[in-house]
């Protein structure tokens, strides 16, 4: 089968996902990515491995589709298929919602927009869990017509409580004092204040309140998946997540990853995604639940995770899968289940090893000393001087907002 296509990737956004699927590119095949995106982030600034291209309000859906009609039209006489990677929730959404126009030019590896709101809305995902029988954890919903404190003093599992957003796109374009990204409720007069600030500040769909799974940071897993167009699963790769980040806006982001193996979670995840007849990245966060031995899972993601380059790092290019799929047209040939040897990192070794559970301090020194671990962010191959001092800086921060927001 004749590798001799030419490939644009164009990558939607310009935060740390897409610098890992640019540097993702560029390891496997050489190329330099497009990003579009409403402004340019500090990952991807001074980067000579993607051009990104700024359009103000390209988060906004008008503007977003005339960007990529402009692009397509003012292209189309390319012989280059354009590969279109959507690296955040807005903009995947928005390319399931337009995937049948822009399939007209760009190869689009995204799902339909029906399954894609009923897997993106958490309590609709959690009626699919209880339909292909997986694990998640107890939950109660709320919506802006509940009766709060009547609600929250029904409640019958214990406190601490989880409490986080159904709609995660609709929750960003409030804002509210003591706002997060997801809340550990210690009480019921916290739960009523949250929620009802919530409300108040005008977020329109569902709350979930759930059962506080036991454990820290460490009892964390991450997947993440390619499914090919015919809906067959060709790579797995399972993390095993050890610190978080907890920054109020961004509490629950990966800021370092141990690589992990476990047959049972990754049939049970390849069964369900084939089932469903999915198609293209998908990332998974769960937890590991002391009390029954079971992998809950919190969440689909419908692209790859914000720190998958952990996939690509212990030897799984991220875009090898995609790009074989979707541009050479391989056939399916068999599932990879990612054995990894390296320890990813989001922060800097320091703080990692000053915030970590003690338990894996030692495993994590093992895989300094070695040499087995790296980031994202620092790639020698797009290392200029103003880069590498924004990625020093970039990284430095962390030592402060984990001084001022890390609780045990």
């Amino acid at each position: 089968m004749s590798h001799n296509i030419e490939f644009q990737p164009i990558l939607l956004g310009s935060d740390i996902n897409v610098y890992g699927m640019a540097r993702s590119f560029h390891e496997e095949f050489g190329v330099t990515s497009i990003a579009l995106s409403a402004s340019e982030l500090a990952p991807t600034k001074f980067s000579k491995i993607v051009a990104v291209q700024s359009h103000p309000h390209f988060d906004q859906e008008e503007t977003f589709i005339k960007v990529l009609r402009d692009f397509a039209a003012s292209h189309q006489n390319d012989k280059t298929k354009y590969l279109l990677v959507a690296c955040g929730d807005g903009y995947a959404l928005m390319t399931s919602k337009h995937r049948e126009e822009l399939s007209e030019f760009f190869e689009v590896p995204y799902i339909d927009y029906s399954l894609y709101r009923k897997l993106e809305n958490k309590p609709d995902f959690y009626e699919i869990c209880e339909q292909y029988h997986l694990p998640y954890p107890k939950t109660v919903l709320v919506t802006p017509e509940s009766e709060i404190d009547v609600l929250v003093d029904g409640l019958t599992f214990s406190y601490p409580m989880i409490l986080k957003p159904g709609n995660s796109i609709s929750y960003l374009e409030v804002q509210f004092e003591g706002q997060k990204k997801a809340f550990t409720i210690a009480d019921s007069d916290e739960m009523k204040l949250m929620l009802h600030r919530c409300y108040e500040a005008g977020y329109p769909d569902e709350m979930i309140i759930q059962d506080f799974i036991p454990g820290g940071d460490e009892n964390m897993r991450v997947l993440n998946a390619y499914v090919d167009k015919n809906h067959k699963v060709r790579m797995m790769c399972l993390g095993h997540p050890l610190l978080e980040d907890p920054s109020p806006k961004s509490i629950g982001n990966y800021v370092a990853i141990l690589p992990d193996y476990n047959e049972a979670v990754y049939q049970q995840i390849q069964d369900f995604l084939e089932k469903i007849e999915y198609t293209g990245f998908a990332n998974f966060d769960m937890k590991y639940d002391p009390r029954d031995g079971s992998y809950k899972l919190f969440e689909i993601n419908l692209r790859q995770g914000r720190s998958s380059f952990y996939v690509t790092l212990n030897g799984y290019n991220l875009t090898r899968y995609l790009v074989a799929d979707r541009i050479f047209n391989e056939p399916f040939t068999e599932t990879i289940y990612g054995k990894g040897s390296k320890l990813w990192l989001g922060v800097p070794k320091k703080v990692l090893l000053k915030y970590v559970n003690p338990d894996f301090k030692a495993e994590i020194r093992r895989f300094i000393r070695t040499g087995n671990h790296g980031t994202t962010l620092f790639y020698s191959k797009d290392n200029s001087p103003k880069r590498y001092l924004l990625m020093k800086y970039a990284f430095h921060r962390y030592i402060g907002a984990f001084k001022e927001y890390f609780r045990k």
